[in-house]
C-alpha cells in the first residue's frame, strides 16, 4: 500500500479509491509544445513528435456517445498545433459536446495561428490559458525567457475577440506555485492576479484555478536536484486534507493519451499508470466502468494537500 493509500485509509477506513461518475473526458493530442516549461508533468517540448493518429480519432469520436460525458478537454503539449486540430473540435462539437482547449496562450502569437482564436470563438469553445504568475519575472523563470510578454499580449488578442469579457467565452487562467511550496488560497489569490492584470496590463479572465506542483516529471527532477523531494512529499503527507477526496478529478474523468492508451487523470498518463480495467485503450472507453479502482501512488497527495488541487483548480476552501 502507497502512502497515498495509507492516508485515505486512516481516514475513510477503505485502501481503495473508486470512481464515481463520468463528467470528463481529456484528451492529451501530443507531447508536442512551443515552450518547455520547468513544472511540466507531461514532458513537453518542441522536440516531442508523437501525436494522436487519425485512427484513434475515429475510434473516439465512435465511443464518446455511448459515454455519459458531458465535457471535452483538449491538451498536450500544444493541442493546437495537431494536425487536425479543427476538424477535431468541430467532430466534437457536433456531438453536442461542450469543448475546452488547455492553452499555452504564447502559441496565439506565433506565425501562422493567427486564425486558431477567432476559429474557437466563432464556435464558443472555452479556454484555460497557463500564467502560473502575474510576476514578468517569476513566469518566465518557470516557462522561459520572454514567455510573459508573450503571453499577456495572447491575452490581450484573446479580450478583444471577448474570451474573459463575455460569459459564453470563458476564459481561465492556471497558477502553480514556483516551488516547492502548496498554492496560497485560491480566492483571495484570483483577487490579487485580476487587481494586478488589470492595473498592469489592461487584462481581464474570467477564473484562476490553482494547480498543485505535481512531484513527478521535471519538478520531480528539480526536488532532487535541490534535496528537496524528502521534505516536499513531507509536506504533502502532512497537509492531506479528506475533504478534497469526493472531488478528485480522477473520479469524475478519464484522461486518453496520444497512444490510445486511458487513464485515470493527466497525472497517471504521464507516469503510464492506466486505468485498472482488462483493456485500457480507447477502442474500450465506453465499456470502461465508470466505478473502476483508481490506480493511485505517492504522486496523488499532490491532489490531495491543503486545498486540494485539480485540473479545474481547488477542490476545497
Amino acid at each position: 500500500m502507497n502512502d497515498f493509500l495509507r492516508q485515505v485509509a486512516s481516514q475513510t477506513g477503505t485502501t481503495q479509491l473508486h470512481g464515481q461518475d463520468l463528467e470528463t473526458i481529456q484528451i492529451n493530442l501530443g507531447p508536442r509544445c512551443t515552450l518547455e516549461c520547468r513544472h511540466c508533468h507531461i514532458g513537453a517540448s518542441p522536440r516531442r513528435a508523437e501525436f494522436m493518429t487519425q485512427d484513434i480519432i475515429e475510434s473516439l469520436l465512435q465511443q464518446l456517445p455511448n459515454t455519459a460525458c458531458h465535457t471535452v478537454e483538449l491538451t498536450g503539449g500544444a493541442p493546437e498545433l495537431h494536425p487536425a486540430f479543427q476538424r477535431l473540435v468541430e467532430a466534437l462539437l457536433s456531438l453536442s459536446l461542450r469543448v475546452s482547449v488547455r492553452t499555452n496562450l504564447t502559441i496565439h502569437q506565433d506565425p501562422g495561428m493567427e486564425a486558431v482564436a477567432p476559429f474557437l470563438r466563432d464556435r464558443r469553445v472555452a479556454l484555460t490559458g497557463s500564467l502560473p504568475c502575474y510576476l514578468e519575472a517569476n513566469v518566465d523563470r518557470q516557462r522561459g525567457p520572454g514567455t510573459f510578454v508573450r503571453a499577456i499580449a495572447a491575452l490581450r488578442r484573446l479580450n478583444d475577440l471577448g474570451y474573459g469579457i463575455t460569459p459564453e467565452l470563458p476564459l481561465d487562467l492556471v497558477y502553480n506555485p514556483d516551488g516547492a511550496s502548496l498554492p496560497p488560497d485560491q480566492t483571495r489569490l484570483e483577487e490579487s492576479y485580476r487587481q494586478r492584470l488589470r492595473a498592469d496590463h489592461g487584462v481581464e479572465f474570467s477564473r484562476l484555478l490553482t494547480i498543485t506542483n505535481m512531484p513527478i516529471g521535471r519538478f520531480r527532477a528539480d526536488l532532487r536536484r535541490q534535496g528537496a523531494e524528502e521534505r516536499y512529499f513531507a509536506l504533502l503527507k502532512e497537509s492531506f486534507n479528506p475533504r478534497t477526496l469526493d472531488r478528485l478529478m480522477c473520479r469524475h474523468q478519464i484522461s486518453i493519451r496520444w497512444d490510445g492508451r486511458l487513464f485515470d487523470c493527466d497525472f497517471n498518463l504521464a507516469l503510464n499508470l492506466p486505468v485498472t480495467t482488462d483493456h485500457p485503450d480507447v477502442s474500450a472507453l465506453a465499456t470502461t466502468p465508470v466505478t473502476r479502482r483508481i490506480a493511485t501512488g505517492d504522486h496523488c497527495l499532490g491532489c490531495t494537500a491543503g486545498a486540494g488541487s485539480s485540473c479545474a483548480g481547488a477542490l476545497a476552501a
